[in-house]
């Protein structure tokens, strides 16, 4: 604490002696502003009304001494910062060590030695000034480097919603799609959480970019043709080979530009859920006929909410279904075409998804 009227630093000096409390103010009184008390228990009292930058403390006082007072010091948060420097007649090395393991930060013999004295406060004064100044760069430094990893992620954000914006621009029958899958995801993997349902796969899990990686989980579309990706009827069985094509050519897509950078787990996530949204559960999906758990957890929550939108969205060859319709078919899945343990929780939080029913064409990738 400073003193309002000085920049002076504030001491309190706290000696049973009151020659020692005279003599040591006058020594710094020039250059400190001091507070003098004679005793520990009144010292506590005085700090409840001011906070000084240093606490010159004498070992031997009655009722309490020096290391208690010191102790209970280091055990109050509010006081635990200040340094404190012993003041003591003695000379043994126990004494020294027993101070300086509790807190104390140096140890100054009595009688004063008026230069020595002073040169030691004002070493200490200094070192806590050099440690002020480092903790405010390295606070600084750490606040540009938050601004710094803000600006990188609203770049990439940026970047997804811009992407995402040109997939559904080709493909204007799922306009809105992404979005909401992004949407209907962070319900589900919210849940799946809180439950512990997936405790290995879900401990290091990132869930922020995981719902920006699922941006991409259909960016394989870019290599699908016009004619196909926009036939407004069911497609032959040769199309719908070359449709299902887009999960691998997203996965090579993201791999390309994963040999560009370091390890990413953002490009890991979009990997593996853009790979493994249409494997199934029984092994009759695609593009590997992976099933039951040889399906990564992120592609089988993946296939759970990409079904369950496309089921409540109008297409050119079908009506919009309704969430409980939608609901009804991804229960008639459970163990086939999805993960039991995940259709459970589904069921859990239809009404979450479902009170989101009227509001999902208007969501936004944010």
């Amino acid at each position: 604490m400073e003193n309002k009227n000085t920049n002076k630093k504030a001491i309190l000096l706290v000696d049973d002696n009151m020659t020692n409390l005279k003599i040591g103010k006058a020594i710094l009184k020039d250059q400190y502003t001091i507070y003098t008390v004679p005793s520990a228990e009144m010292m506590f009292t005085m700090l409840g009304s001011i906070h000084p930058d240093m606490i010159l403390l004498d070992i031997e006082m009655p009722e309490m001494d020096g290391f208690e007072a010191l102790r209970r010091l280091k055990s109050d948060p509010a006081y635990a910062k200040i340094p404190v420097i012993f003041l003591t007649a003695k000379s043994g090395e126990n004494d020294e060590w027993k101070g300086l393991s509790l807190g104390a930060c140096d140890y100054i013999s009595k009688p004063f030695s008026p230069a020595l004295l002073l040169l030691r406060i004002e070493n200490q004064m200094l070192m806590i000034e050099q440690n002020r100044q480092l903790m405010d760069l390295n606070n600084n430094l750490e606040g540009k480097v938050r601004e710094r990893t803000n600006q990188v992620e609203e770049l990439q954000d940026a970047i997804l919603y811009t992407l995402a914006d040109l997939l559904e621009f080709r493909d204007d029958v799922t306009g809105g799609h992404i979005c909401r899958t992004k949407h209907y995801l962070d319900l589900l993997i919210q849940e799946v959480i809180r439950e512990e349902a997936f405790p290995e796969e879900t401990k290091t899990w990132n869930v922020k970019l995981i719902l920006q990686s699922s941006q991409l989980h259909d960016v394989g579309k870019i290599a699908i043709r016009d004619d196909i990706l926009n036939k407004p009827g069911k497609l032959t069985l040769e199309e719908f080979e070359i449709m299902k094509t887009h999960t691998t050519e997203g996965v090579k897509a993201i791999q390309r530009i994963a040999k560009q950078v370091a390890i990413n787990d953002f490009l890991e996530y979009a990997s593996l859920i853009a790979g493994n949204h249409h494997e199934k559960w029984d092994g009759t999906g695609y593009p590997n006929g992976l099933a039951g758990e040889a399906i990564p957890l992120l592609g089988r929550l993946m296939a759970l909410v990409d079904v369950y939108d496309a089921l409540v969205s109008s297409r050119p060859y079908k009506e919009a279904m309704s969430a409980e319709e939608a609901r009804d078919i991804i229960v008639a899945g459970k163990g086939t075409h999805f993960d039991p343990r995940l259709v459970d929780i589904f069921e859990r939080v239809f009404n979450d998804f479902k009170s989101d029913f009227n509001l999902q064409m208007d969501l936004k990738c944010a």
